[in-house]
């Protein structure tokens, strides 16, 4: 039985992989928490792992934040993010972990990638300004377990994700991806029986969304793969216009008022679209089609699981 040891446990992706992993009950989870396990303490991070001697590390912790966010701390995301993924590959290459599986991020691809994106387009072109520092540091992590591989010959490789949502997922107000922004929004908006919800940029950037379950089922799908590519995406294969998108968590919250758009406000990228054929030539698709799941997001928000996550 392999011993697994899951970065971020206690984040929406990284939960997620452990309900996954706890289904499938063929290894031996280790977790650790920020009190117990600060990964951007070198130190710290070597002592934990010549202590435990995982055999497997799928690095799900991260810095994660809404547009909002990536502009106000742009150091913080850089220096955190860069910490942690150098910290922990390398002591997982010193201490004989011979698989590892990053999570990176569809924010990685030039902002004016070809759509769909695929993995080839990496680096070819300038990234998205509003998350650079985040995406300079994914990339740097990719690229370590990439280069760990050509020159040690451990099984170090990476999925990109594209932008998710469910269990776990972040609701705070000013600093949330915009699933969870707008369901929050919405909700209160209906509570407060205001007339109308003011929706940043333009609404027509399209964004294409992932159930975090599914990214679970990706990653393990990817970790049985006795050769993975160094990078994989995986994403659901359709995106949606934001207002579009707003109009559907409208509907699912269940509230009644108008949508009105801010112009003033950025609209980051024109569109991000994951070219996911890579995933799907090595078996595996979405199960949780967008509508399904917003509907389920949105009964967990109601029902107060967001806080029992939390």
């Amino acid at each position: 039985m392999n011993k697994i040891y899951v970065c971020g446990h206690r984040g929406m992706v990284g939960s997620s992989v452990i309900r996954a992993l706890q289904a499938r009950g063929d290894a031996e989870l280790v977790t650790r928490t920020h009190r117990e396990l600060d990964l951007c303490n070198q130190a710290d991070v070597e002592a934990f792992f010549a202590e435990v001697k995982p055999d497997v590390v799928i690095h799900c912790a991260a810095k994660v934040g809404g547009i909002h966010a990536n502009r106000t701390f742009p150091a913080d995301f850089i220096y955190q993010n860069l910490a942690m993924s150098a910290n922990v590959i390398h002591a997982a290459w010193k201490n004989g972990v011979e698989r590892f599986v990053y999570l990176g991020s569809s924010c990685i691809y030039p902002r004016e990638a070809p759509q769909p994106m695929n993995e080839d387009c990496l680096l070819t072109r300038p990234l998205e300004p509003t998350n650079e520092g985040y995406a300079l540091a994914k990339i740097a992590g990719l690229k370590m377990c990439q280069f760990y591989r050509s020159q040690y010959g451990v099984c170090y490789h990476s999925v990109m994700p594209t932008n998710l949502y469910g269990p776990g997922d972040n609701y705070h107000p000013d600093h949330s991806h915009v699933i969870p922004g707008l369901i929050r929004r919405f909700n209160q908006a209906r509570i407060d029986q205001a007339p109308s919800v003011i929706l940043w940029g333009t609404g027509t950037p399209k964004r294409e969304f992932l159930h975090v379950d599914d990214l679970a089922n990706g990653i393990l799908h990817v970790l049985d793969l006795e050769d993975p590519p160094d990078i994989v995406n995986i994403g659901y294969g359709e995106d949606i216009a934001i207002r579009d998108l707003a109009e559907m968590i409208k509907t699912a919250v269940g509230y009644e008022g108008r949508i009105e758009l801010d112009p003033s406000m950025p609209d980051g990228t024109p569109r991000k679209l994951m070219d996911n054929s890579r995933i799907r030539a090595l078996g595996w698709k979405p199960e949780i089609n967008l509508k399904e799941g917003l509907n389920r997001t949105v009964k967990e928000f109601l029902a107060g699981d967001h806080l029992r996550s939390s």
